[in-house]
C-alpha cells in the first residue's frame, strides 16, 4: 500500500468511510503525530485547531478549516501504538465514530487505517449537508504519511 486506498458506504442510517495506507515509519512515531493535539493544524490541513488533550477519556474539540463546524469527540480504547477511537453524538439518535488503527510491518513502516461511521435516525436528514469524506480522508492520510515520514 504506497496511496491512500479509500472505501465508501451509504445506506438509510449508515454512512461510512476507511482510509488505509501505508507510512514509512514506525508505529511510535505515528502515534506521537496523532497525538499531540496542539500541533495537528501544523501538519493537518483537515483540522484548524484541536482543544484538549488526546488521551484515554478526554473530550476534544476539534475545529473544521473554512467553517464553523466544532466536533466534540470523546476519545476511548486507547492502546498507544495501536488504535483508539473518537465517539460523537449518542444512539438512536446520531452517532459518529471514528476509529485509528497502527500496525507495524516488518520492514519498519506501519499500515495506518482511519475509519468513521456516521449512523441514526437523524442521518437520513442530515448527511445531504456532510461533505465527500473520500478527498478529506485521502488529505487527512497524505498530510499524516509527510509528517511521520520526515521527523
Amino acid at each position: 500500500m504506497t496511496d491512500p486506498a479509500i472505501t465508501q458506504s451509504r445506506s438509510a442510517f449508515s454512512l461510512a468511510c476507511r482510509v488505509e495506507a501505508n507510512v514509512r515509519a514506525p508505529a511510535e512515531r505515528i502515534w506521537a503525530v496523532l497525538t499531540d493535539a496542539k500541533s495537528f493544524p501544523r501538519w493537518n490541513s483537515t483540522v484548524a485547531s484541536i482543544e484538549g488533550e488526546i488521551r484515554e477519556g478526554a473530550k476534544l474539540r476539534v475545529h473544521v478549516p473554512g467553517t464553523d463546524r466544532v466536533f466534540a469527540p470523546t476519545i476511548s480504547g486507547v492502546v498507544p501504538n495501536e488504535p483508539m477511537t473518537w465517539t460523537c453524538g449518542f444512539d438512536p439518535i446520531f452517532k459518529g465514530v471514528r476509529t485509528f488503527e497502527l500496525r507495524p510491518r516488518r520492514d519498519g513502516s506501519t499500515d495506518f487505517t482511519m475509519a468513521e461511521r456516521f449512523s441514526g435516525l437523524m442521518l437520513p436528514l442530515v448527511k445531504r449537508s456532510f461533505p465527500d469524506f473520500g478527498p478529506v480522508f485521502t488529505q487527512y492520510a497524505n498530510d499524516l504519511k509527510r509528517e511521520a515520514e520526515k521527523r
